[in-house]
């Protein structure tokens, strides 16, 4: 596939309005540049590491359905439906680093890589620029939160995407198998995260899965450590209480230790993650309370279709959908908390 670099990059335009437009319309004008690069399925940007706009122009003669994805596997653009002979823009911004996915994984294919799906896609024309503005939401967790690099698995980080516009951009580095112990102790984590934050960021913070021999006092202190660090860096820290885990009692309850993410030790890590919350003063979406209710109102049979149950008997890791129902859940509270502008935020995803 052929590439081009910045400077073609921000040649490109889309001579078209944010609104459906009749076809004729788009047809006399210029034809938008960049569909060159791509393929019915794909499209590559050959790009540095940085974050980039993506205006996009969905639709055709046909009526269509569209979806976006990229890099690795994250959801970018929902499926957008664009009516027979109508154009439609859409824009989002997008992180590109490497590791291109989790941080301690493979390094991933160079460039911008944006994957093509939905219904019946039409991609009519695409522009891609360095974003000059952008607020990053970083994300700091684990596998539940993380870029998965593989089917069926997937983070609720990493369909948070679809549902922001341009000028805020998903940088997603969770990670499997990280407790707060270890993401602070490993060199590819924290210490390469904190000193990208920068003033007005959000820092949105769950580790709790992994944290199963950690003790209160450090558990406590080290929640008590990243948010110190984003706040020294001028970002606004976001602690988040861990999902669930779908494990039911007899009466179709979650209230258990395995559920509820209280470990060996007794440490109940959602009580923890609340009380450091309430005593720095930092924002906190309680995922624990909304997932659970969730589960629990889905009972034993509907709520397996969030997890990885049938594929894998997986209690803990959630399916694509699971992930962009608890993405949902996120956004709501970003919403609801006034973390984010409402003119940024997607209603559908």
């Amino acid at each position: 596939m052929r590439r081009f670099n910045l400077a073609v990059l921000a040649a490109l335009s889309l001579t078209t309005a944010l609104t459906a437009v009749p076809a004729r319309a788009a047809e006399d004008a210029p034809r938008p540049l960049g569909l060159d690069h791509c393929t019915a399925t794909a499209c590559h940007f050959d790009v540095p590491p940085g974050t980039y706009d993506v205006q996009v122009l969905l639709g055709g003669d046909a009526a269509s359905r569209t979806r976006l994805g990229g890099e690795t596997r994250r959801a970018l653009l929902p499926e957008t439906a664009v009516a027979a002979g109508e154009r439609t823009a859409r824009s989002f911004t997008v992180n590109v680093r490497t590791p291109e996915g989790e941080p301690t994984g493979p390094a991933g294919t160079p460039g911008l890589d944006l994957t093509i799906g939905g219904g019946a896609p039409a991609l009519a024309g695409i522009r891609v620029t360095p974003a000059r503005h952008a607020r990053q939401v970083f994300l700091v967790g684990d596998s539940t939160v993380c870029d998965q690099p593989g089917d069926p698995y997937s983070g609720w980080g990493q369909q948070l995407p679809q549902y922001l516009r341009k000028g805020l951009s998903v940088a997603n580095y969770a990670d499997s198998g990280e407790s707060t112990v270890s993401y602070l102790q490993n060199p590819q984590l924290w210490a390469t995260v904190e000193p990208l934050i920068r003033p007005g960021d959000l820092v949105l913070v769950q580790l709790a899965h992994n944290d199963k021999t950690t003790d209160a006092a450090t558990y406590r202190a080290n929640l008590e450590t990243l948010v110190a660090g984003v706040r020294a860096r001028g970002g606004e820290p976001v602690l988040v209480t861990p999902i669930v885990r779908r494990w039911f009692n007899s009466d179709g309850t979650l209230d258990n230790n395995t559920a509820l993410l209280v470990n060996g030790l007794g440490v109940d890590h959602p009580a923890v993650i609340r009380s450091v919350a309430a005593a720095e003063g930092v924002p906190l979406i309680d995922l624990t309370a909304k997932t659970k209710a969730l589960v629990e109102s889905l009972g034993v049979e509907g709520s397996k279709a969030l997890y990885l149950y049938n594929e894998k008997r997986d209690n803990t890791h959630t399916s694509v959908h699971g992930a962009t129902v608890y993405a949902g859940l996120v956004r709501d509270e970003l919403l609801a908390q006034h973390l984010v502008p409402e003119g940024l935020v997607r209603a559908e995803g």
